[in-house]
């Protein structure tokens, strides 16, 4: 009888389903290994794809293109003062940043202040209290969600408004609108005249939201204790100096009364140099970063008068090389999780090669039979094989399922990042009939070797 090559691949395929069937309890157990296996792979590839893609965004909110620059270390008698005790940068260095490095795309100075925040009978100590420029915005990539934000007017008028970050805003004013009321820092009051989106926390667990942006002239001139201790200073001593007319009666008061420090902060003087306690700077994009990094240490080494051989008074650091570190750490977690999942689907082989010896072993004389009424050894092997393959795509399928219902558990319940891996259940099931075949084959050969007069005397 001639047989057509369908024929024979739905055959073998029943016989084989048929074999399963008659041992659904072993069969399952086979299975378990796999099953196991499947999901833990899928589970651990979702979690390592939700936390590196969570690193990624964490990172992004921070600026992956972003520059940091900080004045150098002062020193005295040898004795080091620590980073940025030196203040060598200034405003001007932040203007000819952007003007002088074409690899830059935005750049602004940074001072930072820390105070606490009055609105009404409600107050709340910021943990970033920074004057900026307009540019700020375009550095960070942040927008304004209400509102508008200052202008270069703004600054260089030293204006007192500011901008809120969504975690202020909510300790203030709670469901009251802040655009356009006043809040009170030092006892300076600020309009607010917008409130910026929420950007989260950052890879270090810090909310990026609990902040308040200024003017950078306004928080250095009106805010920062001191600068008006030093410019009451100043205004004193030149006004001993120049107006005369104090000592015109002596042992009498003063001509003209002495401005008190609330008006000294109304009425800053102007002053030419002031220093800032960082510049950020942002790329063009993420491939301009060293270039950047090249340029900007070539202008503020010209600008700061810094001979050939002599070392930085600044420091500049980018956030590509933390990106990258971050990046290897959750690849080699990843990897390492991955190790361990394989590790149980190997078992999960071993498994089921034990298991099909032992069904060659139990089946000898039903062997025997088939071979003697003509099938041949091919015909049997391929038998035993599609019953390894099925048992395996059977615990890929239920592993599948458990895999991506482990995921949804974790990221619902602990609220951990996970995100699907199609590439992982595709890898799942290639897995899983690579295993059948690998591990199926040898029992599947042994069986097609037996010899049919031996199998049905086997007892």
């Amino acid at each position: 009888m001639n047989w057509s090559s369908g024929q024979i691949g739905s055959r073998t395929l029943r016989t084989a389903f048929h074999a399963l069937r008659r041992n659904k309890m072993r069969s399952a157990l086979t299975t378990l290994g796999i099953v196991i296996g499947v999901a833990a792979v899928i589970a651990m590839m979702e979690l390592g794809n939700g936390s590196s893609n969570a690193i990624a965004r964490s990172i992004a909110s921070m600026g992956a293109d972003n520059l940091s620059v900080s004045p150098g270390t002062a020193s005295s008698g040898g004795v080091s003062f620590g980073g940025g005790s030196a203040m060598t940068l200034t405003d001007e260095d932040a203007e000819a940043v952007l003007r002088e490095c074409p690899a830059v795309r935005a750049a602004t100075p940074l001072v930072h202040g820390r105070a606490q925040v009055v609105y009404k009978n409600k107050n709340w100590v910021p943990m970033y209290l920074d004057g900026v420029t307009p540019a700020y915005l375009d550095v960070r990539e942040w927008s304004v969600s209400e509102g508008e934000p200052f202008t270069m007017q703004d600054v260089r008028s030293a204006r007192k408004v500011c901008l809120l970050g969504q975690t202020v805003v909510r300790e203030l004013f709670g469901d009251e609108p802040p655009v356009g009321r006043d809040v009170r820092v030092r006892n300076v009051s600020f309009k607010v005249i917008g409130v910026l989106s929420a950007k989260g926390t950052n890879v270090m667990g810090l909310d990026q939201d609990d902040l308040v942006l200024v003017p950078w002239t306004t928080l250095k001139r009106r805010v920062s204790s001191s600068s008006s201790e030093n410019q009451t200073a100043a205004a004193q001593s030149s006004g001993q100096q120049i107006n005369t007319l104090n000592n015109l009666y002596p042992g009498q008061r003063s001509l003209y009364p002495v401005p008190s420090a609330n008006q000294l902060a109304n009425n800053p003087l102007p002053v030419r140099f002031f220093s800032v306690h960082h510049i950020i700077a942002a790329a063009r994009s993420p491939d301009h970063v060293q270039a950047a990094v090249d340029q900007m240490t070539a202008v503020l080494r010209e600008r700061h008068k810094i001979k050939p051989g002599e070392p930085d008074d600044f420091s500049i650091r980018d956030m590509a090389e933390i990106s990258k570190r971050l990046s290897e750490t959750s690849s080699v977690m990843t990897k390492l999780l991955l190790s361990v999942a394989l590790i149980s689907l190997m078992v999960g082989g071993v498994g089921i090669m034990n298991i099909m010896l032992v069904s060659v072993t139990e089946r000898t004389r039903e062997i025997g039979l088939r071979m003697a009424v003509g099938a041949r050894g091919r015909d049997i092997l391929r038998q035993f094989l599609v019953e390894s393959i099925v048992l395996c795509l059977a615990g890929g399928t239920f592993g599948i399922l458990i895999g991506r219902g482990s995921s949804l558990v974790i990221r619902n319940l602990l609220d951990w990042p996970t995100e699907l891996s199609v590439a992982a259940i595709v890898a799942s099931v290639a897995v899983s009939v690579t295993v059948g075949v690998v591990f199926g084959y040898y029992p599947a050969w042994k069986a097609s070797r037996l010899d049919p007069i031996e199998a049905l005397r086997y007892e």
